[in-house]
This record gives structure tokens, C-alpha cells and sequence, in this order.
């Protein structure tokens, strides 16, 4: 009998040649923080979140025109709410970025891997496992060592405003998961009305007095530099993210592909020490450490304890002649489609 990809036996040989792009991903999103560092200031974060998305838009639209047209009204609308979540996402992260480090920004936005499981047994009433706590814990200290790099002092605005990304970006997983309005709707479809959704909220913002630089004069502005930057952040951490996401999740399972992108912080610290010249200080780089294995740990151990209460579900409600088969990838919980634990549009 083959083995399935995420098997004790291992991953089958089209998992593991899925596995490259997948966390090429990872690298990508890790490096955006710097690159949206590096193209916007605070009086261009609307303007370039109107530019890098409306170059995003029409091939969303383009390829997923027929599939687009299916959706239903009542989809649309949910799909339109969820938008509004997603712009917020964005403006609390490209902000955030802008006024803190790109090391901070990227290892900050990973708490969504702890906050997600805890908000979701909140909503379920279901308790999470001992292990998982601790290691919630263990991140929740690890940001805090991780702000006071330079010395104990308040966190930055910009820490904050991350820290307030991942709680949006949590609420965003829920309305998702638990949306009626939206299930059935095709992945594609979905995104490519969320970020039109988006972008109608960074367009009216714009254009209100002394909300920042308009997207034509920003761009009159960009250097070749500043381009190279959008272009990256738009076909690479946006088109290209969610294309592999698509292909790659047919081709193994979604908890690979989620574990896989799960190392996206380290990604963002790496580049952002390497290339940005961050020195976050040894107390900084403590917390680094710990908001790394803590946010694995919350992730492998919620996952477990998910595993173990769908394998019981599953087993009570089949029939007896009929084995549960919780290895099976048609069971499993498909691909997030958001910057959160699940998957983004793009970073």
C-alpha cells in the first residue's frame, strides 16, 4: 500500500520535489518585511499598498475569470467582508514594518501560529493541551526580550502595530474557517475578491486629505531600486506565494505545506540580520530564539492535539464497517488562504 506524503515511512519522492518551491515561499515572505521596508515610508504606505496590489489584481482576474463569475452573491458579500479584514492586516503590518526592524516585524508576526489555536479553542470550548500553553508562553517571553534589545524600555509603535497584525490576522483565520457565507468558494475566487476588497479600502484612504502620498506621485518618486522592491513584493510574495501554495497542496498535504511555510520567521530574522544590519543584542537574540521554538512548539503541539480530536471524531461518527482513515489528505483541513498561520495573498 503507498504510503501517504507525510507517512512515518516519509514523503513520497513528488512531496519532497514539492517541498523546494514551497519553501522558496517561505524565504520570499521572510524577505518582504525588508523589502517593504525598503520601498515605503509613512507617508507612502497607502500608495504603495494601492500600487503592489493593483498589479496583483488583473491576473487574479484574468486567470480566474470563469470561477469568478460562479460565485454566488451571498459569496461575494462574505468574500467582501473578509477584505475588509485583509486590509487591515495590511495597513497594521506595512505601517508596523515602516517603524520597527524587519527582524522584529517578522518574528512578531509568527505569534499568529499560538494566538490562532488559542482563539479557536476559545470559540470551540475545547481545551488545548498542557504543552501547547507552555509553549505560548515561552513565545509571549521571547517577544518581550525580543522588543528590548537595546534595553528595557516600552516597545516601539511599530512592535505594537505588528503585534496588533497578528491579532488580525488571527481574527481573519477564524472568519474564514467559520464564515457559512463562504464555503464552497473557489480558492482563486476567493483571494482575488478579498484583495479587490482591499484595495477599494486603500483607495478611498488615499484619497483623504493628508492621508499620505497619492500612488501617482509615489511613484513619479520610485528609483529603479524602489521598483525592483514592488515588483518583488507583488510577483514574488504575492502571485508566485500563492500559486506554489495551489499547485504545491495537490501534490502533498496541506500540514506539510503549512509546517513548510511555519519557518518563515526564521527567514525573516536571517535576512534581516544578514542584509539589514539588524542587532537586535544578546538579549534580543534570546527572545529571537525563544519565539522561534516556541512558535514551533505551539504549532506542533496543536497540531497533535487537533490530530488526536479528529481521529476520535472521525472515528465515532463513521460507520463501524468503515475505518477512519485520518491519514487520508481528503479529510484534512484545506490551505489557509491569508499572512497568518494558514497562508496569505501574499505578505
Amino acid at each position: 500500500m503507498p504510503t501517504s506524503p507525510d507517512s512515518p515511512a516519509g514523503p513520497s519522492r513528488p512531496g519532497r520535489l514539492a517541498d523546494v518551491p514551497v519553501l522558496l515561499v517561505a524565504v520570499v515572505w521572510g524577505s518582504s518585511y525588508l523589502a517593504a521596508k525598503g520601498v515605503t515610508t509613512a507617508h507612502t504606505v497607502l500608495a504603495v499598498l494601492v500600487l503592489r496590489f493593483a498589479v496583483v489584481l488583473p491576473v487574479l482576474v484574468a486567470v480566474g475569470w470563469r470561477r469568478l463569475r460562479a460565485l454566488s452573491g451571498t459569496q461575494l458579500r462574505g468574500a467582501g467582508l473578509l477584505g475588509l479584514i485583509l486590509a487591515g492586516i495590511f495597513l497594521l503590518e506595512t505601517y508596523g514594518v515602516v517603524h520597527t526592524s524587519a527582524t522584529n516585524a517578522g518574528l512578531i508576526i509568527s505569534l499568529t501560529m499560538v494566538f490562532t489555536p488559542l482563539a479557536e479553542s476559545r470559540v470551540r470550548g475545547v481545551r488545548l493541551p498542557g504543552a501547547f500553553l507552555a509553549a505560548a508562553g515561552l513565545s509571549v517571553v521571547g517577544v518581550a526580550l525580543l522588543t528590548q534589545g537595546a534595553g528595557f524600555t516600552a516597545p516601539s509603535g511599530g512592535d505594537l502595530l505588528m503585534l496588533g497584525a497578528a491579532v488580525a490576522r488571527t481574527v481573519h483565520v477564524l472568519a474564514m474557517a467559520r464564515m457559512e457565507s463562504v464555503r464552497g468558494a473557489d480558492a482563486l475566487s476567493l483571494t482575488t475578491v478579498q484583495l479587490g476588497g482591499a484595495v477599494a479600502v486603500f483607495a478611498v484612504l488615499v484619497a483623504v486629505p493628508g492621508a499620505g502620498a497619492s500612488p501617482w506621485t509615489a511613484a513619479a518618486e520610485f528609483d529603479g531600486g524602489d521598483w525592483l522592491g514592488l515588483v518583488y513584493l507583488s510577483a514574488f510574495c504575492t502571485l508566485f506565494a500563492f500559486f506554489v501554495q495551489m499547485w504545491a497542496v495537490r501534490r502533498t498535504s496541506p500540514s506539510r505545506v503549512s509546517l513548510l511555510l511555519g519557518t518563515e520567521p526564521v527567514w525573516a530574522a536571517a535576512v534581516g540580520i544578514a542584509l539589514a544590519g539588524d542587532r537586535p543584542g544578546w538579549v534580543g537574540f534570546v527572545g529571537a530564539v525563544l519565539v522561534l521554538v516556541g512558535t514551533g512548539w505551539g504549532r506542533s503541539a496543536a497540531d497533535r492535539g487537533r490530530s488526536a480530536a479528529d481521529r476520535g471524531r472521525t472515528a465515532a461518527e463513521l460507520p463501524a464497517e468503515i475505518p477512519a482513515d485520518p491519514g487520508s489528505q481528503a479529510t484534512r483541513t484545506p490551505l489557509r488562504q491569508t499572512p497568518d498561520t494558514s497562508g496569505t495573498p501574499g505578505r
